[in-house]
Parts: structure tokens; sequence; C-alpha cells
């Protein structure tokens, strides 16, 4: 498990804070076709300090490369001081990432038969649970993830150029994360990738970086269907929060 040591930690952390006002050392960091993967170790621990409904994802600067860094939260809300915090880098995804959601869909069909018993009509009717063609979660998390690959840089720069303006930064420094995601449904998780998305907020009426939690499962665990691929098996799980904007919880660690 790869680990920060409290001065490391804050070092890593202050050292993003410097790097995102800048553009051009945003563009020498970052690659938007990179993720960010997380062990079951990495998870475990987590799982065992955070006290929170929530979790913090800090987003640092170590040996050249971006970072994100587990941070469990105390009940009260505040990060916790601990004498390591789990990170992993930004990095190119060993391989393609399979998403695969599934809704049921109550499908009614009808059948008429004639007097002497001949069958005169048969149709079917498929009722979605909100709307005739719903738009899955899975579609979303794409989009999301796709908007991230092609437009993230311009959102930097976009941001970078205000903050120019105005010196007020935007660009997050940290993510809040559900704690739930530490438990999902489906045992025995593996790890996590997490990849980035750029996603409009209505409330903030402007388009926000996101980060998408995707859990993998070990194989032998996995209902395998045909021509489905079991490594890859995954499900996706709730949009983390940036900070800045989204800071509703205490900033500093607690005691």
């Amino acid at each position: 498990m790869t680990t920060l040591n409290r001065d490391e930690f804050v070092h890593a952390t202050n050292e993003w804070k410097t790097y995102s006002e800048k553009y051009t050392d945003i563009e020498r960091l970052i690659s938007t076709s990179d993720v960010v993967e997380f062990n079951i170790d990495q998870i475990q621990w987590l799982r065992d300090k955070n006290k929170y409904n929530q979790f913090c994802v800090e987003v640092g600067v170590y040996n050249g490369s971006l970072i994100l860094i587990f941070c469990p939260i105390d009940e009260r809300g505040y990060k916790i001081q601990e004498d390591i915090y789990p990170f992993s880098p930004l990095s190119k995804c060993g391989g393609d990432i399979r998403l695969v959601e599934t809704k049921e869909y109550t499908v009614v069909k009808h059948a008429v038969l004639s007097d002497d018993l001949r069958k005169i009509d048969d149709s079917a009717d498929t009722y979605f649970p909100i709307a005739n063609m719903p738009m899955l979660e899975q579609d979303k998390v794409v989009e999301a993830i796709e908007s991230w690959r092609n437009e993230g840089m311009d959102w930097f720069y976009n941001e970078c150029q205000k903050y120019n303006r105005t010196k007020q930064k935007n660009i997050f420094e940290r993510f809040y994360v559900p704690s739930e995601d530490l438990y999902p449904p489906k045992a025995n998780l593996d790890k996590f990738i997490c990849s980035f998305g750029l996603k409009y907020s209505e409330i903030f009426q402007q388009t926000l970086v996101t980060l998408i939690f995707i859990s993998f499962y070990k194989p032998e665990n996995l209902e395998n269907g045909v021509g489905m691929s079991v490594e890859m098996t995954s499900n996706t799980y709730d949009w983390a929060k940036p900070c800045p904007p989204i800071c509703k919880l205490p900033e500093g660690l607690g005691s």
C-alpha cells in the first residue's frame, strides 16, 4: 500500500494548490485519458478509519505526478489526523473498462384468440420505471468521462483565466464522496478505478469536475453471461462533489 506520512501529505496538497494556479503547469501534469486505481488494502484502511457519512479524497502532487489521497473524516465532519495516508497516482489505465448496468422493466404481453381459438393479435408493451426511454446512470457516467477526456483541459484553461482576472479559485482541491461507496452491495470488492468527469450543475450554473468511482470485483464472485468478460464487469457509484465550490465540511484537520 503506497502511503504518505503527515508532512508529505501536507506538502503534496500544497503543491497541487500551487500547480492549479497556472495552466501551463496543469498541462504538464495531467492527461485527461488517465485514471487512478485504489486497491482493496487502501479501501479497507479507509473503511476502518472513516467515521462520517462521507470521506475525503484530497488532490496532491508527489514526485511530479498528480495523486489522489484517501483522508478519513470523524463524527463531527473534520478530517482525521493520521500518521499515514494511502494515495495513488494518476496514470494510464491497464485495460478496457467495461461498465455494466441492469434495469428491470415490466413487459405486458397481449394475445387475442378468436372464437375458434386462432390467434388474431399478439403484441407486447414495455413499461419503464420513469419514462419511455430513460437515460441510465451508466449513460451519464460515460458522457461525463468522455466530456472530461475531450474538454477537460479547456475547463482548466478557462478556470485559470478566470483566476488570473479575479484571484478567485474554482479548481478543485479535494472531493467528498458518500461513505456507502466503500460498502457496495456485492461481496468481494477488489479495487476502485477513479476517473474524472465533467458534469453541469444547475445549482451552480456551471460545469464542475467530479470523480467517478468504478468498482471491480474478484472474478469468482461474478455472474458471467454469454460473451461477457468476467474481469471487466463493474458497477458505477455516486458522483463525488468537488471542493471548491462545494465546501460544506471544515477544511482543516481535527484533533
